[in-house]
């Protein structure tokens, strides 16, 4: 059955922008290219290259980032660069990838890349503008896009406070009027996406703690700080203590993710480390979150005479999503694929420094299903064996395009 049929009722004009066939193989072996040599953030040279090799064999002119990775690409302008004129509706992706080994053995496209991988679907997302932004080229050849659009290749989305603040700093949101963006869900069908009105990721902020005090003998605890313990009360009463002090509807929550101490069973320590993470669903809870948990670390340490070294890196907001821009990703979604292919979703505890953009204009990130339909295995994201259902890249080709088509502007 063919996309027009699937996605409108009889009777109905089909929507220009499906994906040809030729198109939609190339790039799906796009995807697989990244998906092989993965970058990690502010490194994505050749993932950079690539996609403006490709975009300039369209006759378009996308243009680098200052910072050397990353980049942007008008269409729809004179000479292919905004200078006046309508504002522009932003398509962005995210291009880099994580530091974790490929465990996909039997994949015929796993990294080759050691200890890097694209766990978390940015190459998908990068391969979904990338789809997108060929096809309006040719509407707009055939005069049938109603409206400029940029899109926007960002590197460093993975790390904090994420690469969005730099392009922003780079100018990318010049002339943008509202901005769009998906994110792979492994726990949403292919064909669907999922939607929400107001947050639908966390705010996102990093932990690291140096513990200290005079070491000694296991035999005589009592003449040390015992790290140690002073490490272990750190983990389970700091999350226990900011439970207590915000409101539980605001979803602070403090995790773990590394704690190292000692190198004898007999030897109590004078250093410990702590790494961790600082989840919010609540951005006025964000907010406040610094001062609340280092006052909750300097009471569980000095509980144990243990000297303190808190490095509170401050990441990212949550994503909320403008009423109007989710309105849109609903109509185009409905415009392709009918209204059975909108799902609502739940706010995430991950974090997404697409939250930046929407700190300047208005916009929404759709979750985009990647689930292969029936299958009961989840592999989820960050982790080692995370694939997707490819033809989840022709679902986000068409849901942009339909969005740029349908767009009326803010």
């Amino acid at each position: 059955m063919s996309l027009e049929s699937e996605a409108v009722p009889p009777g109905e004009a089909v929507l220009p922008g499906t994906l040809p066939e030729e198109l939609r193989a190339e790039l799906v072996a796009f995807r697989r290219d990244l998906h092989m040599h993965p970058e990690l953030g502010n490194q994505e040279f050749r993932t950079t290259a690539a996609i403006k090799a490709r975009l300039e064999r369209a006759g378009l002119k996308p243009r680098v980032l200052d910072m050397g990775t990353g980049l942007v690409c008008d269409i729809g302008v004179p000479d292919g660069v905004w200078s006046g004129g309508p504002r522009m509706l932003a398509l962005r992706a995210d291009i880099d990838g994580l530091p974790i080994p490929d465990a996909k053995t039997e994949c015929a496209y796993r990294s080759t890349v050691p200890d890097r991988a694209h766990a978390c679907g940015h190459d998908v997302h990068t391969t979904v503008v990338l789809g997108a932004g060929l096809v309006l080229a040719d509407l707009h050849r055939r005069g049938l896009l109603p409206r400029p659009v940029r899109l926007l290749f960002q590197p460093a989305e993975e790390v904090l406070p994420g690469g969005a603040a730099d392009a922003i700093e780079c100018g990318v949101l010049d002339g943008v009027e509202r901005i769009l963006a998906v994110h792979c869900d492994p726990r949403v069908d292919a064909g669907r996406i999922g939607l929400r009105v107001g947050a639908i990721t966390s705010a996102c902020d990093r932990l690291e703690i140096a513990l200290g005090g005079p070491g000694g003998h296991t035999a005589r605890p009592h003449l040390t700080t015992d790290l140690v313990t002073a490490a272990a009360r750190v983990v389970t009463d700091v999350p226990a203590l900011i439970a207590r002090r915000v409101d539980t509807r605001a979803g602070l929550a403090v995790t773990w993710g590394r704690i190292e101490s000692g190198h004898a069973s007999n030897v109590i320590p004078q250093h410990a480390e702590l790494s961790g993470t600082v989840r919010c669903l609540d951005i006025e809870a964000w907010r406040q979150a610094p001062d609340l948990v280092v006052a909750a670390i300097d009471e569980v340490a000095n509980l144990h005479r243990a000297k303190s070294e808190i490095t509170y890196v401050r990441g990212v907001p949550p994503v909320v999503n403008d009423a109007g821009a989710t309105a849109l990703l609903r109509d185009a979604m409905t415009a392709r694929r009918g209204a059975g292919s909108v799902e609502s979703t739940e706010q995430s505890l991950g974090g997404e420094d697409f939250s930046w953009y929407l700190e300047h204009v208005p916009g929404a990130m759709a979750r985009l299903g990647v689930r292969p339909p029936g299958e009961r295995t989840v592999r989820d994201l960050h982790q080692g064996d995370f694939d997707v259902d490819e033809s989840a890249i022709t679902v986000g080709v068409e849901l942009f395009t339909a969005a740029a088509l349908v767009d009326e502007g803010v």
